[in-house]
């Protein structure tokens, strides 16, 4: 049986009147990609705080490794890195003096400092600008020393909060094959996002969070299996798209609809038999269909079907 290496039960934190996180509960397996996928405001970064160390809960407790957040917050320390949302560096300083400073931080000196310095800026792909400011490197090299940052002294489970938000495509690939060489290397990740295709691509288990609350927990295949086969269908109008709404509900094969903005998602069983019937519906309403955009079911239909709305940035 696989080792637990994370275990949350039941986390509860508000603000004032806002419920952050509502009774949220899960596992992650020892050496897997456990990605929490949700829109801006979901609770991630509020139960990654939590579990971090950084906020006392409210209820509930979750153990890191064997270390309580509530008992042991020291032995949670011990066993994790993190890389938060927001960059964590000195940018007069180098990437290779950050390092050097965070690792005293962590208790690291001397010869062992400077190898494992060596290390991490070569797990990182900056060992040829090393000796540059941070504050001349772009986005995404930041982000890399914030993941370096993290690694220093060799823990099992790693936090990675949004660490693709606001970066360049190359160096989104960069962070995200990262990733899995972590995982490959034996390491634990705990994944925050707000990208489907992200969740997708790199998770072993995926949990989607809205409003403070677990909606679904599971692989991928097994999020995809809540909808059943459904298609969803985007489609613009020429006119108030609220105007057609009712129309398209009672269409026979559409199972679910709702209106983001300018556009309108419909949840179908069949596009091939289903769309003809939205033209024909839209023309008795003397309503012109402007476009359509089929896409087969994903995550992003798997939240519309839960929260009644679209996964946006």
């Amino acid at each position: 049986m696989d080792q637990i290496a994370i275990s949350v039960q039941d986390l509860h934190k508000s603000f004032g009147e806002t419920r952050a996180v509502q009774g949220v509960s899960f596992d992650v397996e020892q050496g897997e990609i456990f990605s929490l996928l949700g829109p801006n405001g979901a609770g991630k970064t509020t139960t990654i705080s939590m579990l971090s160390c950084l906020l006392r809960p409210d209820a509930g407790d979750a153990r890191v490794m064997g270390h309580s957040i509530s008992a042991d917050a020291m032995g949670v320390k011990s066993v994790l890195g993190v890389v938060p949302q927001e960059i964590a560096l000195y940018e007069d300083l180098t990437a290779r003096e950050n390092l050097t400073f965070w690792g005293k931080m962590y208790g690291l000196r001397g010869s062992a400092l400077k190898s494992r310095v060596n290390e991490v800026l070569d797990v990182i792909g900056l060992s040829d600008r090393a000796g540059e400011r941070v504050g001349k490197y772009s986005g995404g090299m930041k982000r890399r020393v914030n993941i370096g940052v993290a690694l220093l002294h060799k823990p099992k489970v790693i936090y990675m909060d949004e660490p693709t938000v606001g970066i360049d495509p190359q160096s989104r690939r960069n962070i995200l094959d990262s990733v899995v060489a972590l995982k490959n290397q034996g390491m634990t990740v705990l994944y925050t996002t707000h990208y489907m295709e992200e969740a997708q691509e790199l998770s072993d288990h995926i949990a989607i969070m809205d409003h403070g609350k677990m909606m679904a927990c599971g692989t991928h295949e097994e999020l995809v299996k809540l909808i059943g086969q459904q298609t969803r269908i985007d489609l613009s109008v020429n006119t108030e798209p609220s105007k057609i709404l009712d129309a398209w509900r009672a269409v026979n094969g559409v199972s679910h609809i709702s209106m983001e903005e300018e556009r309108i998602s419909v949840l179908v069983e069949d596009s091939n038999e289903v769309l003809p019937r939205l033209f024909e519906a839209a023309a008795h309403s003397s309503i012109r269909i402007t476009s359509v955009d089929i896409r087969e079911p994903n995550l992003e239909a798997v939240f519309l079907h839960l929260t009644g709305r679209a996964l946006r940035d």
